[in-house]
C-alpha cells in the first residue's frame, strides 16, 4: 500500500474545504511535538489560503486515491518579511522561492520531502522560516541541507528562524 505523496498539483477554489481542516491537524500535531504557539488565533485564515490560491501559490499533496492530505504555498519572488535579517545573513541575494504553511493530515508519510523536492524542481533558491520551537521541520530541513541563516520577523511582528537553500553561487 502507497502511504506516500503521489502527486502535487496547483489547488483549485473547490479544494478549500478540504485543505482547511489540514491546518487543524498541524495545529494539533504541533502542540503536541512541543509548538503549541505557531499557528495561533485562527492562522492561517480562509481569506488567507483563498487569496492564495486565486493567486497560484497554493499547492495541494493528494494520496493514490486522489484525496487531498497535505498542503503548502510556494511562492517565487520577495518576500517582504525577508528584507530585514538579524544575527545573519542570507546565502545570496538572487531571486528566491519561499515555502511557507506546510501543512499535514499526518496519513502520509515522507510529506514534507515530496514538498521540499517538489519545490526544488521549480527553483534553485528556496527560503524558508519556522517558529524556533518547531523541531520538527527544523531537523526536516537540516537533513534537507538548508542553511540556517538568521531572525526574521513576520507580518504579526513575532519572530522566526530563517533557513535557506540554494544551488546558486554565493
Amino acid at each position: 500500500m502507497n502511504n506516500h505523496v503521489v502527486s502535487i498539483r496547483q489547488a483549485e477554489l473547490m479544494d478549500l474545504d478540504a485543505i482547511m481542516p489540514l491546518f487543524d491537524a498541524a495545529r494539533s500535531f504541533m502542540a503536541k511535538n512541543g509548538n503549541p504557539n505557531q499557528w495561533i488565533n485562527g492562522y492561517p485564515e480562509r481569506e488567507l489560503i483563498e487569496s492564495e490560491i486565486l493567486q497560484g501559490n497554493c499547492y495541494v499533496c493528494e494520496d493514490k486515491d486522489g484525496h487531498i492530505r497535505a498542503t503548502f504555498c510556494f511562492i517565487a519572488g520577495e518576500d517582504p518579511s525577508y528584507k530585514r535579517i538579524e544575527k545573519g545573513r542570507w546565502l545570496n541575494n538572487a531571486p528566491y522561492a519561499t515555502l511557507h504553511r506546510l501543512a499535514s493530515d499526518g496519513t502520509l508519510s515522507g510529506v514534507a520531502d515530496s514538498c521540499l523536492e517538489w519545490c526544488f524542481q521549480h527553483t534553485d533558491n528556496l527560503r524558508v522560516d519556522t517558529h524556533q520551537d518547531n523541531k520538527v521541520l527544523q531537523h526536516i530541513l537540516q537533513k534537507h541541507g538548508f542553511t540556517y541563516c538568521g531572525i526574521i520577523y513576520v507580518s504579526n511582528g513575532t519572530p522566526r528562524l530563517a533557513y535557506q537553500k540554494t544551488s546558486k553561487p554565493m
